[in-house]
């Protein structure tokens, strides 16, 4: 099928090439140069008015027209892309309970459930998303002093249900922040982590929540959060702030069903 569009183009190409053939040679140098190709640009080329519409493309040494369709929603004819920015998210549940002293010592005995985070680092867990689950929960408490919290989503596939810790300190979190700033179209502010506006994940990633102090040793921190689609959880325990204390960590991260 062709649309209305395509039909008023096709037609002005034939009324162009039947008025340029009916011209003698002489009448055609009698414009310009720079004119002339101006006016045979516009003979071979209409842009299109709306999505859906079609282009179409003559060359200039063949005669062959192309016919292209233009989504102009997605690409344009230079083929550049326009930047999407990822979805937004649920809200997360989060509550706390005060049985901070029986969860880390229940936690204290089982591996893999306790970490320091060092002064000026920020610990990441990854948790992809699992098959058999619909939603993703934690849990977690810290030794005398609080601690930054946070929670992303990446829109990834996910190849591994492995969960995985990443440490880095706050020096090597500013370089990858400035370099994900210069990918964004709008630069997204930066404040501490008080504020909960630390860093520029939330053009990247999907925001859960943003990072915020946390009373962690007064009491248990536990939240969920229902599975978007498929991804990795990016868990956030920020001590960036911090310059002299490490943080002591019990955490307890699972699905449901």
């Amino acid at each position: 099928m062709v649309s209305p569009a395509s039909k008023d183009t096709t037609e002005d190409l034939q009324k162009a090439a039947g008025a340029s053939e009916g011209q003698a040679p002489g009448e055609r140098e009698l414009l310009p140069a720079g004119q002339a190709q101006v006016h045979s640009e516009m003979a071979k080329y209409h842009p299109p008015q709306r999505p859906g519409d079609m282009v179409m493309i003559q060359s200039e040494h063949t005669g062959a027209v192309d016919v292209l369709s233009a989504d102009l929603e997605s690409t344009d004819l230079l083929g550049d892309h326009r930047k999407v920015s990822p979805p937004l998210m649920a809200p997360p549940c989060i509550w706390t309970f005060a049985k901070v002293k029986e969860f880390k010592s229940k936690l204290g005995k089982e591996k893999n459930s306790r970490l320091v985070v060092k002064r000026g680092e920020v610990v990441t867990i990854r948790v992809p998303t699992h098959p058999e689950g619909k939603r993703v929960c934690w849990e977690f408490a810290t030794d005398d002093y609080d601690i930054g919290f946070g929670v992303y989503f990446d829109w990834t596939p996910v190849t591994s249900t492995d969960i995985t810790v990443q440490v880095s300190d706050s020096s090597e979190d500013e370089d990858d922040e400035e370099e994900e700033e210069e990918e964004l179209e709008e630069p997204v502010p930066l404040g501490d982590v008080e504020r909960g506006s630390r860093s520029s994940l939330r053009g990247r990633y999907g925001e859960v929540m943003p990072v915020y102090r946390r009373d962690s040793h007064r009491d248990v921190q536990a939240g969920s959060h229902d599975y978007p689609g498929e991804g990795i959880y990016l868990l956030k325990f920020d001590n960036s702030y911090s310059l002299l204390r490490n943080k002591t960590l019990y955490f307890h991260i699972y699905y449901t069903s």
